[in-house]
């Protein structure tokens, strides 16, 4: 399974080729789009669950899902164009698209190329315990709570690396440290945490949500560490107007409870969102 930092990459000779030709790009992309009766969309379907294809062909996940109610607001027809992640930026600032509709890690850098919609979703690491865990119980959810404990967690990841910057906070403060115990896929983490060889997973909360619907009822997650990052769409810097629609659809769903859940349906896990200063400074 690919890791939400590989998956979210983007090489910086991609994003200087889309800007070096961001002068072909529409200045009034909305009016277009209502004028075709299409929207055309950039995706690379390969990030389950939030975007992929389904054995029949279909582009279908969380993201897609919210792109429908976008296109239905709009009135229009939705187009999506399959490309490599890597291609899905230039492709949008030459104007070769009407948006992008793959997630995206809202980053500083990324802020400078493109305008970003709303977040609807979320990336950061939790605690998934059994249901009948007990000693993790700290809200909020500190390092402290898990000192002694074992931890399952996918090997090469992440997650494992954070889990080994805890171990050398926990030491600095005379605790005991959390044994690590690495396995090679997200299956073998749940496995190991149900025949109670850990008492916890530790991994990004989609997972940890994919996760939990295997065994509803016998799973819980009790709190995140670390730090979050936001997931968006983008469009180009002067396309404000459809910008604003997109985001307007989102924060509708929001505020009608539908956004929460397709957030349950396709995530396993439900989430707050900000609405304002969601873009880190550099």
């Amino acid at each position: 399974m690919k890791t939400f930092t590989s998956r979210f990459a983007l090489t910086f000779a991609a994003l200087t080729l889309g800007f070096g030709i961001a002068c072909s790009a529409s200045a009034d992309t909305l009016d277009e789009v209502k004028a075709k009766g299409k929207l055309v969309v950039a995706i690379d379907p390969t990030f389950a669950p939030y975007e992929y294809t389904d054995d029949a062909g279909n582009i279908v996940g969380y993201a897609p899902e919210i792109m429908k109610h976008v296109a239905a607001r709009l009135g229009v027809q939705l187009e999506y164009q399959k490309m490599a992640f890597s291609g899905i930026i230039p492709a949008l600032i030459a104007g070769s698209v009407d948006a992008e509709g793959s997630s995206l890690n809202v980053t500083a850098e990324r802020a400078d190329k493109v305008l970003f919609t709303v977040p609807f979703g979320k990336s950061v690491n939790a605690v998934l315990v059994r249901a009948d865990e007990q000693r993790i119980a700290a809200k909020p959810l500190t390092v402290e709570s898990l000192a002694g404990l074992t931890a399952a967690v996918k090997t090469t990841t992440a997650p494992e690396q954070l889990l080994k910057q805890f171990n050398t906070e926990l030491k600095a403060k005379g605790l005991e440290t959390i044994k690590i115990v690495s396995v090679d896929s997200v299956d073998q983490t749940l496995a190991t945490l149900m025949t109670r060889r850990a008492d916890f997973v530790f991994d990004d909360i989609t997972v940890l949500g994919g996760l939990a619907q295997k065994l509803p009822g016998k799973l819980k997650q009790v709190g995140e560490l670390g730090d979050s990052q936001w997931i968006s769409w983008a469009t180009r810097k002067d396309d404000e107007r459809l910008n604003q629609l997109i985001s307007d659809e989102i924060l509708a769903l929001k505020a009608s409870g539908e956004l929460q859940k397709l957030q349950q349906q396709y995530l396993g896990v439900t989430f707050e969102l900000p609405s304002t200063d969601f873009i880190p400074t550099k």
